[in-house]
């Protein structure tokens, strides 16, 4: 038997969700709570293997309930159950130690599959949310490779002055790429050159080429 506890400041919500789960014969809702400090409490009661956790609670937050939780539950897997589909909730909750992230316009069918999901020990984020996380580990690894590099240093353009140095174009073509002119495309690489202590713009190229993400 999965056990649940559901945390959401809206009654009919919780009401609504615990008779759907609770239809279920391998489900039962053993607890719901209004704000997260009363999700700590009854987590403590009642020992859930599955918490759905709201984001935007009175009282005591969705993530800092997690944070908390994880440390004085840590047998029970919390998902986020929300309607936020903001990149930095996302981020929030996961480093928070939410297991998952879903979002309250999904199917119940779909739920109730990452309740069981998540109770298998399995990480589930709504497929929206899994491109935004996606695109934030590239673009962590991109900012890892240069750091690795030695091009930490370097700024954005500079960064993106690289690239089209290493594709093999002129000044000219890479101020019209990035639309500026050759004369600060120019100052650009001499920015470069200082930062990277190298000598000419062959040299450049040469690190470009072996160090551009």
């Amino acid at each position: 038997m999965i056990k649940i506890l559901i945390a959401d400041d809206h009654q009919l919500f919780r009401e609504g969700l615990a008779r759907v789960l609770n239809d279920m014969p391998e489900m039962t809702v053993v607890a719901s709570a209004s704000n997260g400090e009363e999700a700590i409490a009854r987590a403590a009661e009642t020992k859930p293997n599955v918490i759905l956790m709201d984001l935007n609670m009175p009282v005591l937050d969705g993530v800092e309930a997690t944070r908390r939780l994880r440390v004085t539950q840590p047998q029970s897997h919390i998902l986020m159950l929300t309607v936020s589909e903001q990149e930095q909730h996302l981020f929030a909750a996961i480093r928070a130690g939410a297991r998952g992230y879903l979002l309250k316009s999904m199917a119940s069918d779909d739920l109730i599959d990452a309740i069981r999901r998540a109770n298998a020990g399995e990480a589930i984020v709504a497929p929206s949310m899994a491109v935004k996380l996606l695109d934030e580990f590239a673009a962590l690894s991109s900012a890892g490779q240069w750091r690795e590099s030695g091009g930490e240093d370097l700024s954005a353009r500079e960064r993106e002055v690289l690239r089209l140095i290493a594709q093999g174009l002129s000044n000219k073509e890479i101020g019209a790429a990035l639309s500026l002119s050759p004369h600060t495309i120019k100052s650009h690489l001499r920015s470069i050159l200082d930062k990277l202590q190298l000598r000419n713009r062959a040299e450049v190229a040469a690190w470009a080429a072996r160090h551009t993400p």
